[in-house]
C-alpha cells in the first residue's frame, strides 16, 4: 500500500472516530509502535545534496553544465541500493539503515524557514510557536534516568530547536564543542567551592520567597530548569562529558570533532538522555559547509567522509553494546540540491525531493524507501511528507503520532496529520 493510501486511510479513520457516538469511549487510532528508547538526530545544516550522497544518479560535469551526481556511486549490502562513493564505511552497514529518498516540502529560498520546517514539522506562523521534535519527544518520554536531561543539543542554540508552547521545562541543554562541556554548568576556576556554597544558600533563600508569592507557569518552569541545572552541574552527570574515559582506539574510529560529538551522544544515551541533536553544520572545512554553492562543492567530499566515518562508528559502537535496536539514529537536513550545476560549479536549493536517513531502532530496514526520477528532481513513488517523517520518528519511539499536545487549553496535533512509513514497522 502506498504512503498516499496510508494517509487517506489514516484521515478516514480519524473522521470516523470524530463522527462516532459521543457516549462511546474514545478508541485511539492504532499506530505502529517501535521499540526505540533514545534518538540521535544528526543535523546537516546548509542542505545536503541528495544526488551527491544518498540518491546517486548518473555522473554529471560541472564544467560542461551536464546535470548529474558529482561523484560515482557504489553498491551497498542491500541489493539494488547504491550510495555515493565516499560512503564506503556505511555501505556495508546499509542493512541496518533506510534512506528515505522522497522527503519533500515547499520551502527553497530561505534556510531559516526550511530549518524550522525540518525541526518542528510546521510552517512558521504568527500565532503558534511550535515545539521542535526534540522538545516534543522530551515532553512525551522524559529522561530515561533520574539526574539526566531529556534533551541535549550539541551545537549552537536556536529557537527552531526550542520547546515552543510546551515551555522551558522541555528545552535543551546545549554545548558547542566536546571540550568545554555544557554552557553555564561548569564552575569557573575563580569560583571556589565555599563561594559556590554561599551562592547556592542565597539562591535557596530567594527561591523560598518565590514560593510564598505563588507560582505561575513561567515561575514553575524556571524552578524546574533551575533544579535541573543544579543537579547537572554536579560531578555525577558532568563526568559523561569526559571522552578520555573511552578507549583511544574507539575515539579514533569516530574521527574528528564531529565524530567526537557522535561518541558523546552514545555516552549521553547511556546516562539516560532521551533525545540528542548533533550538529555537523559547524565544520566549514570546504569553505561553505553543506551549503555548496559555487566552489564550496569542490571539497564537499570532506564533509561526506566525516559523516561516513562517524555514522559507521556510531552504528557499530551501539551494536556492540546491544543498544542499536533501542536507539533511533536520524540524519536530516533542511532541503536538498538540484542535479544542475550553478554558474560557479556548485548547486542551488531543492525541496521537492531530497533524502534523510534512519538507522537502528529495531525497524524493518529497507536500505532505501521511495523512488525519484532519473536525476532526483522529482519523487515518482512512495512520497514521504515532513509530517510523515515526524510521525515515523514518533512511532519509532512508541509515541502516538495522532495525539494532541496542548497550547494552554488549545489542542495541537503532535504532527500535522503525519502517517508513519509502515513498511518499517
Amino acid at each position: 500500500m502506498s504512503q498516499l493510501s496510508e494517509r487517506r486511510k489514516f484521515l478516514a479513520t480519524s473522521a470516523l472516530t470524530i463522527a462516532g457516538s459521543a457516549s462511546a469511549s474514545f478508541n485511539p487510532i492504532h499506530f505502529p509502535k517501535g521499540k526505540a528508547e533514545h534518538c540521535v538526530f544528526i543535523w546537516l545544516g546548509g542542505g545536503m545534496g541528495q544526488t551527491d550522497s544518498f540518491d546517486p544518479k548518473r555522473v554529471g560535469d560541472p564544467k560542461k553544465k551536464i546535470a548529474g551526481s558529482y561523484y560515482k556511486a557504489i553498491d551497498t549490502s542491500v541489493k539494488g541500493v547504491q550510495v555515493c562513493e565516499h560512503f564506503s564505511k556505511i555501505a556495508p552497514l546499509m542493512d541496518r539503515m533506510t534512506i528515505i529518498r522522497t522527503i519533500n516540502h515547499d520551502v527553497i529560498d530561505e534556510h531559516a524557514a526550511a530549518v524550522n520546517r525540518m525541526h518542528t514539522g510546521r510552517n512558521v506562523t504568527g500565532t503558534v510557536v511550535y515545539p521542535s521534535i526534540g522538545s516534543a519527544v522530551a515532553h512525551e518520554k522524559g529522561a530515561a534516568q533520574d539526574g539526566a536531561p531529556s534533551y541535549v543539543l550539541i551545537g549552537y542554540p536556536n529557537v527552531t530547536r526550542g520547546p515552543g508552547f510546551l515551555g522551558s521545562k522541555f528545552n535543551y541543554l546545549y554545548l558547542t564543542d566536546t571540550v568545554s562541556g555544557p554552557a553555564g554548568l561548569s564552575r569557573p576556576e575563580m569560583i571556589t567551592v565555599p563561594r559556590q556554597d554561599r551562592r547556592e544558600a542565597l539562591l535557596s533563600e530567594l527561591r523560598k520567597v518565590n514560593k510564598v508569592q505563588g507560582k505561575d507557569k513561567a515561575l514553575q518552569d524556571y524552578e524546574t530548569a533551575l533544579e535541573q541545572s543544579l543537579k547537572l552541574s554536579g560531578p555525577a552527570f558532568s563526568k559523561v562529558f569526559n571522552l578520555t574515559e573511552e578507549n583511544s582506539t574507539l575515539r579514533d574510529s569516530y574521527g574528528g570533532e564531529f565524530g567526537q560529538r557522535c561518541l558523546l551522544a552514545r555516552r549521553l544515551i547511556e546516562r539516560g538522555v532521551r533525545f540528542i541533536e548533533v550538529s555537523h553544520n559547524l565544520n566549514f572545512s570546504n569553505g561553505t559547509g553543506w551549503d555548496v554553492h559555487n566552489q564550496g562543492i569542490e571539497k564537499q567530499h570532506i564533509l561526506i567522509q566525516e559523516l561516513d566515518q562517524a555514522l559507521a562508528a556510531l552504528v557499530l559502537d551501539l551494536e556492540s553494546k546491544k543498544k542499536l535496536d533501542k536507539t533511533l539514529i536520524v540524519v536530516a537536513t533542511e532541503f536538498g540540491r538540484p542535479p544542475e550545476f550553478d554558474g560557479g560549479g556548485g548547486r542551488g536549493h531543492q525541496s521537492k525531493t531530497f533524502s534523510v536517513l534512519l538507522a537502528g531502532a529495531g525497524l524493518k530496514h529497507q536500505g532505501a524507501f521511495g523512488e525519484t526520477d532519473e536525476l532526483a528532481k522529482k519523487p515518482v513513488k512512495d512520497l514521504v511528507s515532513v509530517p510523515d517523517f515526524f510521525a515515523t520518528i514518533h512511532a519509532s519511539l512508541g509515541i502516538d503520532p495522532s495525539k494532541n499536545l496542548y497550547d494552554g487549553d488549545r489542542p495541537v496535533p503532535i504532527t500535522d496529520s503525519g502517517v508513519p512509513v509502515k513498511v518499517l514497522f
